[in-house]
């Protein structure tokens, strides 16, 4: 059954059952292990989800409690108890087991904030029968009790279920308090999960209800980085004028925001629109003009002028990953594992305005089992018909020809892996070239394009988009 904030899932993560089977038991000073090794031609008879079924009844009808945990709400009245048994719980949690030995009643008082007293029950459960039904807005109260009690294979099976439903849909959005929460515990590992998310689906983000409720901080982050993946610098901005209008923010938050644009990615035509519309830039232009002004001369003037004065290797004149037709190309490729295929498309030579309305075409070629660029050159073609049976998918993307304008120009290609995760289309991985390479040396390296529900494909077709990042270099340097 379908969740309003998510879909349900069963996490399976070592029950009582397993406890007792896999941990040996000491009589007498001997070990003795409850799994017995069975002789050939011996069936094993598995009756572990009728145990379960028992315990789950034990729990809900109580009989045989030794102990009743009063759930107190903090800051409210509500109470919950739920008749326990101490034997359960002590195998479970090692925090139960030192309440419980100490109690000199029967009664034992837990005291819980709200979003934790309202699923205590389920979790109570889980250490009951080993599995639990969790939905998003479930997933960090249950983190926290399982983090409080120490029920560590429940706080793992968490941190796994976070990690894979970053992108299920949910009414007002998920991965920024999960990544907040990260940030409170110290987790790294679901810190950068969900960072990495939000980098590379910033355009979807953008358009959501949750773009608003980005701290300070994160915001900040999300600048910095020239991995974003977005239709265009211009919707960035447009984007963080209207968090801004939302949240309100200290105005040295705002000037450090707006620090980060990097506006030299923006069309002239489109900056002297925000001078004179924008009325984010209007009260904040003293603090950006230095930033503007530089923005103005590299699209007026020649990057190899341009480069004689300026170091152009600093972030305002750094692409992001732009989606923008001008930048790269979809490339749906059907059947991928059948055959090579191959497109062209073409970008703009280089974000300054000067080279804007240069073009440069690019042949990508794609193959389900190719040798490697050094490999390939020293085979007949006979030889190569039998070796690339042993290959595995690669991708090649050069320029279909050279000129005199490439001079100061070198170009970053990046290759983004689409897929489809909690029915809508993300993106998967992320793929760069080295500025000097035509190939992404580990593309699609882990993927098993064979299995029509691989991960990577969607309706049996790879969904790619190619993104060709130009970048200037500075040529001289001006004496002082």
């Amino acid at each position: 059954m379908a969740h309003k904030t998510g879909i349900p899932v069963r996490v399976y993560l070592g029950t009582l059952l397993a406890t007792l089977c896999l941990h040996p038991i000491t009589v007498g000073g001997a070990a003795l292990k409850l799994e017995v090794a069975l002789d050939n031609g011996a069936t094993t008879l598995n009756h572990s989800m009728a145990m379960v079924q028992r315990m789950e009844a034990l729990l809900a009808q109580g009989n045989g409690s030794d102990v009743a945990l009063r759930v107190q709400t903090v800051n409210t009245d509500e109470v919950k108890v739920i008749q326990a048994h101490t034997l359960v719980l002590t195998l479970q949690s090692d925090v139960f087991e030192e309440l419980l030995l100490s109690r000199n009643t029967s009664t034992v008082v837990l005291r819980e904030p709200a979003d934790c007293a309202a699923v205590f029950d389920k979790f109570i459960r889980y250490l009951y029968c080993g599995d639990i039904s969790v939905r998003l807005d479930q997933a960090i109260p249950l983190h926290k009790l399982a983090s409080k009690y120490h029920v560590w294979s429940l706080q793992q099976g968490l941190n796994q279920y976070m990690t894979g439903h970053l992108s299920s849909d949910s009414p007002t959005g998920h991965v920024v308090s999960w990544y907040q929460y990260a940030m409170q515990i110290g987790d790294m590992n679901l810190r950068d999960s969900c960072l990495q998310y939000l980098s590379w689906n910033l355009s979807s983000v953008l358009q959501s209800g949750e773009w608003g409720s980005i701290s300070d901080d994160l915001l900040l982050s999300l600048l910095q980085r020239s991995d974003l993946i977005l239709q265009s610098e211009l919707e960035l901005f447009e984007a963080l004028e209207s968090w801004i209008g939302q949240n309100q923010p200290a105005s040295m938050t705002v000037e450090n925001a707006l620090k980060q644009v990097r506006y030299g990615m923006i069309p002239p035509q489109h900056l002297f629109r925000l001078q004179k519309q924008s009325p984010l830039m209007l009260k904040y232009y003293e603090s950006i003009r230095d930033l503007l002004f530089l923005a103005f001369q590299f699209h007026s003037a020649s990057p190899v002028q341009l480069a004689k004065y300026f170091d152009v290797n600093c972030s305002i004149f750094t692409p992001r990953n732009y989606l923008s037709l001008s930048w790269g190309s979809p490339w749906v490729i059907n059947n991928p594992t059948r055959d090579d295929r191959s497109f062209s498309f073409q970008t703009q030579l280089g974000p300054s305005g000067s080279d804007a309305s240069k073009r440069v075409t690019w042949n990508a070629l794609f193959s389900p089992r190719w040798l490697p660029l050094t490999v390939r050159s020293t085979f007949t073609n006979e030889m190569q018909a039998t070796r690339t049976d042993s290959g595995r998918p690669r991708i090649i993307v050069t320029p279909a020809t050279s000129s005199p304008d490439f001079a100061g120009v070198s170009f970053q290609k990046t290759v983004i892996v689409m897929a489809r995760q909690g029915g809508k289309m993300v993106v998967r991985h992320v793929y760069n070239f080295h500025q000097s390479t035509e190939e992404a040396g580990d593309f699609l390296v882990d993927a098993d394009l064979q299995r029509r529900a691989s991960e990577y494909l969607i309706d049996s077709s790879l969904y790619l988009h190619v993104v060709v990042k130009p970048l200037y270099h500075s040529l001289i340097v001006a004496r002082k």
